[in-house]
């Protein structure tokens, strides 16, 4: 009867650990996609205090993929298209691009504090789990033997 019950309770206790470790997969995922867009906030952010302080018809590199840029002039140092979701963008003055790039930035560092405890408590779960199921499998293997 004990026998039955402890493999009623290591199935279980696979059954969880399966879950557990899918749940942590999916917030790696998550923290590397949230780590990315941060980069990429951070790399806009840079790009704007530069182009602050360059003059307008001032030459720039602008990077179009693969490794290959093409140069341009700026206009307006005063003016930056901002995309605010669905596919539509907005004209901003360049101190309001920066706010609005900053609250995104704050928004994404809360997501990504979020997800970072979370994976915590899965792995904290994940190693109390490890350790139970051992020593369900060396009682069993005691009993067996």
């Amino acid at each position: 009867m004990a026998a039955k019950k402890a493999e009623e309770e290591l199935r279980k206790l696979s059954m969880e650990m399966r879950y557990l470790e899918q749940t942590a997969e999916t917030l790696q995922q998550r923290i590397s996609m949230v780590n990315a867009a941060v980069n990429d906030l951070n790399y806009a952010n840079m790009t704007l205090d530069g182009i602050e302080k360059e003059k307008e018809s001032s030459e720039l590199l602008v990077p179009i993929g693969g490794s290959a840029y093409v140069k341009a002039k700026i206009a307006d140092t005063n003016r930056i298209i901002v995309g605010v979701g669905a596919g539509v963008s907005v004209e901003k003055t360049l101190p309001e691009a920066k706010a609005t790039l900053k609250e995104r930035l704050d928004e994404l560092e809360k997501t990504m504090n979020v997800a970072q405890q979370q994976f915590s408590q899965v792995a904290e779960r994940i190693n109390s789990g490890r350790a139970r199921l051992e020593t369900l499998l060396a009682s069993a293997r005691e009993g067996k033997t």
